[in-house]
Order: structure tokens, then C-alpha cells, then sequence
């Protein structure tokens, strides 16, 4: 199968400048993704396949992440603080409902937040969000007061979230197979391996204005096979994951507009901290100044991505930029594998998932390791065994990924993170931060905690993924960057 898309993607660029532009069906809209979702409930996995086709379109929160990447009111029209920041109280927009017809009110929320915050819940918001929750008042349809145990000025924020999306009492037990939202879509149907179809809620509470009736998200991870679906017209945009050497093709073809920008996946070697060797630093450094930076996004990504030297994104005022900490230094790592024991190196299994960033960079950092002496087995996996076994199970020594949520640093300090990492003094930061009710404290509290995680060297901190999109040139309103995990299409338009 992977040869037969090969050929069929050499067929079409031979053919491509006798190839008419695919006739636009004005309203339909099929996109591209590298990774199918395991199930459709955010609120329960932190696949980002799951947000990236329902976020916006299918769910909502009371408050939305835009372009920008700043908080706007949705379900909640506006929100104020009580005088000692321990509660929250939110209008919400009258008149909203479900798309099965069930009606979004306070007591909607109540239920939310009540059910994210039980010890069932996996919700990756639970312990920052939801377990700092006390109580929830509703003392009318459209008001809620949220009170909280400690301050938490980040919590409009938080609540703008994927894993804080509304589902309705009636439908929340069957989401990961039927999502029933407020958005503007309604989930139609899901054909294992192939695709999403969405289509138009009529009852939405504002009148359509894209002319979109149906959007439709096929699930392809073949390089060859992703470049041969846009050009023959099957597929209208791939909004994110185009094999970067195929760019230029589609630069120069009339037919396309591409963008390059960034997502907020911050790409690392994840290492399993609670497993030997890499419970001793020294053998972490030494990995760390093993892998040359600029080669791998080179060679997996032609020279796409910023070099990162932390778990933060770069597109945010509180980043530090930390790569000159671990220099590419081979010489360094083998003194370092001496000196904590290992002259002779050690080995490890490298388990990779199936994005091309992660099997590509993996290549490269297998041979950078195994230049000092530590021999690498790569295991090829698909994303639901990478959830399975390295998420959950943390049964990994080393791993490639891209955490592509926003903010997301202070997955460190979850005590059942699958990266092993316990730092008391790291929690305490990150505890910190939605205390300090200004901007420039909370940055102030995220480059300390930045630089605590580099001089742990927790993981290898690669580079930040970037957002490399080719669509249809009449296709409109699609995202250059990804300050969130999202396809919205709640712009998107197809030119009149």
C-alpha cells in the first residue's frame, strides 16, 4: 500500500500542471490529519486528534482560545472575580442548545465541572482545575458562581481549554463515540480508519455566514500518501502535517496557498526518569549532548521548527531561550556515561509513534546515541499503543513526542506523569503561578520553572513543532499558527 501511494504521488507530479484545480464543492470541506482520534470525548484523553476535529466545531467551553491565542468569552458572555479571587461568576448566553436539542444552563456547567473532578475522571485539567473547585451555585439559568479552594487567576483560561468543553447530562456517558455539543457542527458518522464526517447545526444560535454545510477530516499518515491526496484534489487542505520536503512543490503550484507557522508542540525525547539509567542525571545530560539540534530538524523537518531548551513554547512572552545549556558535545556525553559508570555506553529502546517527526527525528537521535556509545532499538508504534503503553503504563525507556498544549508545563509536577519526574521544588513553583494575579509575575514564576527543568534535564528538549499547511487557494479562514489544539472552522469559507 505505502509503495502503491508512492507511485501514485510520482504519477500526479508528473501530471500536476495538466491537472485542472478540483472543482470546489462550495459547501463541503474535506481536511487532511496525520492522526486518527482514539475516542471523541476531550474531556477524557489528551489525544490531540480528539480537540484538533471538535474543538470549536462540535464542543464549546464557556470561553474559547483564538487565533491569537487570547482568551474570549463563548458560552459565557462575561465573567467577574469576587474581591478575594476565590470565586468566579459567569453570565452565560441565553438561549443556547444542544444539538440534540437539550438545553445548555447553569445546571450544565454545575455537571461539567462536578463530573471532570470525580476520582473517575482522567481529565489531564483535573488536578490544576477541577479538584480546585469547592462548590458551584446556580442561582439562575445564565448565572454560575464558581468557588474555588485556592486563588487561580488563570482559571478563564483554563476553562478555554479542549479538556473543558460542555457536554449535557443526557449525552456525557456516550461521547468517545457520540460527542453532542453546542457548536456549530453536529458529529454525523465515523469510519474507523478513514474519516469524521460533521455537518451543519441548524439550531445553532447564530446564522451561518461561511456557506459551509458539511466538513469532512480523512485520516491519512502516509507522506506520499498526504501529497497525492491534495494534488489530485481528494482532500481540500491538510492544515497541518505536510511532509516539509514537499513544500517547495506546492510553493510553486498556482493551485495552493501554504503556510508556515508553529504550533505550540514543544518536541522532546521523552526519558523515563524513573527507570535506570536514567535516574542518574549525568546519563540524561550525557543524552542531552549527544543529540545536534539543528541536524534534527534538518533532517526530519528541512529545516522547519525553532530549537527549544525547555518545555515552553517560543511564541510566549515568558520564554527563556536555554539551548546553549546542553551544546552539542559528543565528547562531553561519553565523559559523562564514564563518569556515572557506563564507559562502554548501555541500551535502550526507543519507542516511536507514527508522526513523521517522531519516526524521522528518532533515526537521526538513534544514531547520534549510539556515536557515545549507548545503542538504540527503535520500536515502531501506533498512537493508541503509544497512549497505552508509554502515557499510561510509562513502560518506555525512551520516547519521541510533541505536547502540543498550550502552556502545558506544568505536566511536570503531575505526580503520575509518565516522565517520572518528582521535584518538590518545581510543584512549588508551578502551585505558584495562578496565585500571582499579574502577567508579569506569573512570567516572572514560568522562567524560573524553565530553567529548573533544564538544569534537571528531565527530558531532551528538542524543538517546537511547526505548523506546515497546504490547502486549496480558494479555501479561506484556516490557521497559520495553532496557539490551540484546533482545526476551527468556524471561519472558514470557500472564496465567492
Amino acid at each position: 500500500m505505502r509503495r502503491f501511494a508512492r507511485l501514485l504521488a510520482i504519477l500526479l507530479l508528473a501530471l500536476a500542471p495538466a491537472l485542472p484545480a478540483a472543482a470546489a464543492q462550495k459547501d463541503r470541506v474535506v481536511l487532511g490529519m496525520v492522526l486518527e482520534p482514539p475516542h471523541l470525548d476531550p474531556t477524557q484523553s489528551p489525544a490531540a486528534a480528539i480537540k484538533e476535529i471538535l474543538y470549536a466545531n462540535v464542543m464549546e467551553g464557556l470561553t474559547r482560545i483564538d487565533e491569537k491565542g487570547a482568551v474570549e468569552p463563548l458560552l459565557a458572555t462575561s465573567w467577574t472575580v469576587a474581591p478575594d479571587g476565590l470565586a468566579y461568576t459567569f453570565k452565560l448566553q441565553p438561549g443556547v442548545t444542544f444539538q440534540d436539542g437539550a438545553p445548555f444552563t447553569a445546571e450544565t456547567v454545575k455537571f461539567n465541572l462536578e463530573r471532570n473532578a470525580t476520582p473517575q475522571s482522567v481529565n489531564v485539567l483535573k488536578r490544576q482545575l477541577y479538584s480546585n473547585v469547592t462548590a458551584v451555585e446556580t442561582p439562575d439559568p445564565q448565572t454560575v458562581v464558581v468557588h474555588l479552594a485556592k486563588l487561580d487567576y488563570l482559571l478563564p483560561w483554563q476553562l478555554a481549554q479542549g479538556e473543558a468543553v460542555m457536554f449535557s447530562p443526557q449525552t456525557a456517558a456516550a461521547a468517545k463515540t457520540d460527542p453532542v455539543g453546542t457548536g456549530p457542527f453536529k458529529f454525523m458518522r465515523w469510519i474507523k480508519g478513514d474519516r469524521i464526517e460533521l455537518a451543519r447545526f441548524k439550531g445553532y444560535r447564530t446564522p451561518d455566514t461561511t456557506g459551509i454545510e458539511t466538513a469532512v477530516f480523512r485520516f491519512i499518515n502516509d507522506p506520499a500518501a498526504i501529497v497525492a491526496s491534495l494534488l489530485s484534489g481528494d482532500v481540500d487542505a491538510f492544515p497541518n502535517g505536510v511532509p516539509p520536503e514537499n513544500l517547495p512543490q506546492f510553493q510553486a503550484d498556482p493551485r495552493f496557498t501554504v503556510k508556515i507557522g508553529l504550533t505550540e508542540g514543544k518536541t522532546i525525547l521523552a526519558i523515563n526518569n524513573g527507570r535506570k539509567p536514567f535516574t542518574d542525571i549525568r546519563v540524561r545530560r550525557a543524552i542531552a549532548h549527544a543529540i545536534d539540534r539543528k541536524a534534527v530538524i534538518a533532517g526530519a523537518e528541512f529545516g522547519y521548527g525553532v530549537p527549544i531548551g525547555s518545555h515552553f513554547s517560543t511564541l510566549s512572552p515568558a520564554y527563556v531561550d536555554l539551548t546553549g545549556m546542553y551544546p552539542y558535545d559528543p565528547a562531553k556525553a561519553k565523559a559523562l556515561l564514564a563518569e556515572a559508570g557506563y564507559p562502554d555506553g548501555f541500551g535502550a529502546t526507543l519507542k516511536l509513534p507514527p508522526t513523521s517527526y517522531a519516526r524521522r527525528s528518532g533515526e537521526i537521535i538513534a544514531q547520534e546515541l549510539q556515536a557515545v556509545g549507548i545503542k538504540i532499538a527503535i520500536e515502531p508504534i501506533q498512537f493508541p499503543q503509544w497512549l497505552a503503553n508509554v502515557f499510561t503504563n510509562k513502560d518506555y525507556d525512551l520516547t519521541i513526542i510533541s505536547h502540543t498544549e498550550p502552556l502545558d508545563i506544568d505536566i511536570y509536577s503531575r505526580p503520575e506523569y509518565y516522565f517520572n519526574y518528582q521535584n518538590p521544588k518545581f510543584n512549588a513553583i508551578i502551585d505558584k503561578i495562578p496565585t500571582v494575579p499579574d502577567a508579569a509575575g506569573r512570567d516572572a514564576l514560568y522562567k524560573e520553572a524553565q530553567r529548573l527543568l533544564a538544569e534537571d534535564c528531565v527530558n531532551a528538549f528538542l524543538f517546537q513543532l511547526p505548523k506546515l499547511g497546504v490547502w486549496n487557494k480558494n479555501l479561506q479562514g484556516l490557521w497559520t499558527n495553532e496557539p490551540v489544539q484546533a482545526n476551527d472552522l468556524t471561519q472558514v469559507r470557500w472564496a465567492r
